[in-house]
């Protein structure tokens, strides 16, 4: 299978998923293009063919997609395309993310025939996956890259099956919604960035609770680092999930 372009799909917030598609884009032999979900816009205008690759990339949010990457994803369509699925976690489980990605992209036309996750810097508690990947998961990313285009290119029939569950484990959002301290500057940057609307453009230090998926996009972005959760309900859920995920969990492959 002699493959023309490889089109990266990646919802990244905290832009821990991006820096994976980033390296997965240098190791593969096709052109690479990025296609950043986490900022608004339409992608139906897309074109994409079997002679593609495309890999789609999100972060575990409670073990499963983040509902607003669907959203996004459901403007494309793959005419048997290829896909390799990335998903990241911190360090804790990626639970029913896979599973749920495959089912959502071979609905809508694409074939899989690669799947990964990958533990990384856990995006609200950062002492959970601090520094990975790290050179290990990079040695093995690489390795498993390297197999996959050998295998494409030599037209191998690939089955992938990924864990998970049916029914999908019930989602369960994480109570912490950012807000800004004094150091607020009203530039916006946070409103407009925020994947979900959330934030008042016309006064950023507004979050609306019911739209907020803690995926932290305003914190990561805030020019002035403005932006936080509390501390006492971030202390409440470190403790609450130091033992699930204090212990290193290796990266997935399949």
């Amino acid at each position: 299978m002699e493959l023309k372009e490889a089109h990266v799909f990646c919802f990244s917030p905290a832009n821990h998923t991006m820096q994976v598609c980033q390296h997965i884009i240098e190791k593969i032999e096709y052109p690479g293009v990025m296609h950043n979900l986490t900022a608004h816009g339409s992608y139906s205008n897309v074109s994409l063919s079997s002679d593609d690759l495309a890999i789609f990339a999100v972060p575990s949010f409670g073990g499963r997609v983040p509902a607003v990457a669907l959203e996004k994803f459901k403007e494309l369509n793959g005419n048997q395309t290829p896909c390799l699925l990335v998903v990241t976690f911190g360090n804790r489980a990626q639970e029913d993310t896979l599973i749920e990605l495959k089912d959502f992209v071979e609905q809508h036309g694409f074939i899989t025939v690669g799947a990964m996750a990958v533990v990384c810097e856990h995006s609200i508690m950062h002492q959970f996956g601090a520094n990975r990947p790290d050179a290990e998961d990079f040695k093995k990313m690489d390795a498993y890259l390297a197999n996959l285009q050998s295998s494409l290119q030599q037209k191998k029939a690939l089955q992938v099956q990924v864990p998970g569950n049916h029914p999908y484990k019930e989602f369960h959002a994480i109570p912490m919604v950012p807000k800004a301290n004094s150091s607020c500057i009203a530039c916006g940057k946070c409103a407009i960035e925020c994947p979900v609307e959330a934030i008042d453009p016309m006064n950023p230090s507004t979050t609306d609770k019911n739209k907020c998926i803690s995926c932290i996009r305003c914190i990561t972005i805030c020019p002035t680092h403005a932006r936080a959760l509390n501390p006492i309900i971030l202390k409440g859920a470190v403790l609450k999930l130091k033992k699930a995920c204090e212990t290193r969990k290796e990266i997935e492959l399949y």
